[in-house]
């Protein structure tokens, strides 16, 4: 997708400029028709590849910035100011640099015409379809300020949510990091000096067995790989991240790999319910802003945060076109418990689906919560165990030799 800048004026005669991100100059004079404007000049817009500009694509907006965002922009607009003069505000208040260039190119579109959520989709990088559906929804409806105010609670849940999953794997990941930092220094420091010794006792009792036992012989490998081989290490590390990541960006493979998540033990369940908070908070929410129903199974589908849920609301986006239910497809995915099914089943049959919904998010967020604390609690001694027995198998392999060639020279 390249950013294509425009030049064009209404049916009056009052000329509009302004930017917008397309695959193509066709689609942004078809969207510019749309919004009837006569077009004069289309030009797509080129950036130097600075270094910044390629650390900006794997950037991703703050979801806590973009809810405070959405909550101000409700307020602004509920207290009566006009729109340019609302984003103007936001504009200049807002810390989020990512955020403040979005606003600027919404206001610049509005400017040239276009509504809010047609300006919002010249930045799909921080109004995900999602948050442009909701407003969208809330435009057509009159109540831009309420939906705005859904879609800020439901960012700040999702951000509570991410957060909380974030902090418990951060002790388990800091102190896997250093232990494995403090490996590769006694690796490649610590056992080449004991190798040394070795060496130097051989050489001073030639008539004497000095072979090294399995143990040490293991350790002096690796030893001897991670200081004179590492280039092929770090090869092989960088090579199969690349690898996978290239991998699970295909949707073949994030399918395999979101399966694969549910199946570790423990990790799984938290994978799971994760899943299912935020598929049914997104759910209930788009629901209960007026996104057409069709509209909102196929986007909540795609923001779950698992390609199993995905593909699950792919069969109950072609039964409800048919006239079906959203519960009955449901029963054939094992991603979906039982109780989520028969809730679904009754907020259909009753007529409340978002309160359901909305229940079946909050149980699961507290689900997740204690889930993860029991998971933080067990991985803690494993981490223990498994860093010991390795500290252990080098230490011991190290001095086991020094008395085994001690007994044989004495």
């Amino acid at each position: 997708m390249s950013t294509y800048a425009f030049r064009a004026v209404d049916l009056t005669g009052v000329p509009a400029r302004g930017e917008m991100d397309a695959s193509s100059k066709s689609v942004v004079s078809d969207q510019l028709r749309q919004r009837g404007l006569i077009v004069l000049d289309i030009s797509e817009k080129r950036e130097a590849m600075k270094l910044e500009n390629i650390f900006q694509r794997f950037k991703s907006v703050n979801l806590r910035a973009l809810a405070v965002f959405s909550r101000q922009f409700a307020t602004l607009i509920a207290s009566g100011m006009p729109m340019l003069r609302s984003l103007y505000t936001l504009e200049q208040q807002t810390e989020d640099d990512m955020l403040r260039e979005a606003i600027v190119s919404v206001r610049e579109n509005v400017e040239a015409g276009s509504s809010i959520a047609q300006a919002m989709e010249s930045q799909p990088g921080v109004f995900d379809p999602l948050y442009r559906s909701v407003v969208k929804a809330g435009e057509d409806s009159g109540r831009l300020e309420e939906a705005l105010d859904r879609v800020a609670t439901q960012l700040e849940r999702l951000d509570a949510l991410r957060r909380q999953v974030r902090s418990a794997m951060m002790y388990p990941a800091v102190v896997f990091s250093l232990a494995l930092v403090v490996m590769i220094v006694v690796v490649a420091a610590i056992v080449p000096v004991f190798v040394g010794i070795f060496d130097q006792i051989a050489a001073d009792h030639p008539g004497t067995d000095t072979s090294l036992p399995v143990m040490t012989q293991i350790t002096v490998a690796i030893s001897g790989f991670v200081t004179h081989q590492w280039y092929i290490l770090v090869g092989l590390t960088v090579g199969g991240a690349y690898g996978f990541f290239r991998w699970k960006k295909t949707e073949k493979g994030r399918l395999q790999w979101d399966h694969l998540k549910l199946r570790i033990p423990r990790i799984g369940d938290v994978v799971q319910k994760v899943a299912l908070a935020r598929w049914s908070r997104t759910f209930g929410g788009m629901i209960s802003s007026g996104v057409p129903i069709l509209q909102a199974i196929d986007i909540s589908g795609g923001t779950a945060g698992n390609a199993v849920i995905g593909e699950a609301m792919d069969e109950v986006y072609a039964s409800v076109k048919r006239g079906g239910t959203i519960a009955g497809p449901m029963a054939g995915h094992a991603i979906f418990p039982p109780m989520v099914e028969h809730m679904v089943s009754v907020g259909e049959e009753s007529g409340q689906l978002e309160t359901m919904l909305g229940k079946i998010a909050d149980f699961y967020e507290a689900e997740v919560d204690a889930k993860i604390k029991a998971l933080t609690a067990l991985i803690e001694p494993i981490m223990i165990i498994v860093v010991g027995s390795v500290v252990g198998f080098i230490v011991i392999s190290m001095y086991l030799p020094i008395f085994s060639l001690y007994d044989k020279i004495k």
